[in-house]
């Protein structure tokens, strides 16, 4: 390849660097951080909540915060919250379980405009599908393996 042929390119990358606001990476990270670990900080105080109250112990008690947790994602979502939230938050809300019931719960309700079947339910898993589709195959080939291992 010639510099004559990256030339347009590069000219292109500049005049679109023009426009855009420099990114302030500190400040990215310090809102990430904090947004992710009062995620974190939540799912904890769940967690001392049911083991206190509810007498919840081992796995049982781990669902239940999974479970609250995903709702609360979902909920957030829906009432439009979450998508503030990861505006000014980033990796930080993305990265947690409630990040996994965002994508989950945004495109559902991007497509429901196009009925229950074809709208909400196929394209719930856009985001999400290939991650449960490969985790669920990955979990069955190192299933298998451990199997003729042991």
């Amino acid at each position: 390849m010639q510099k004559s042929e990256l030339k347009p390119n590069q000219n292109y990358l500049e005049y679109v660097k023009s426009f855009a606001a420099p990114t302030q990476h500190f400040k990215t990270c310090y809102r990430a951080f904090i947004v992710g670990g009062g995620i974190c900080c939540f799912g904890q105080f769940l967690r001392f909540m049911f083991e206190y109250w509810a007498g919840l112990q081992g796995d049982e008690l781990a669902g239940t915060v999974s479970i609250v947790l995903i709702f609360c994602g979902a909920l957030l979502t829906g009432l439009g919250v979450y998508d503030r939230i990861g505006k000014n938050a980033g990796a930080g809300s993305i990265v947690p379980i409630t990040g996994f019931a965002n994508s989950v719960a945004s495109p559902a309700l991007e497509f429901k405009t196009e009925g229950y079947i074809y709208g909400l339910a196929a394209k719930m898993f856009v985001v999400a599908g290939p991650i449960i589709v490969f985790g669920v195959l990955s979990g069955s080939i190192v299933g298998i393996i451990y199997y003729f291992i042991g």
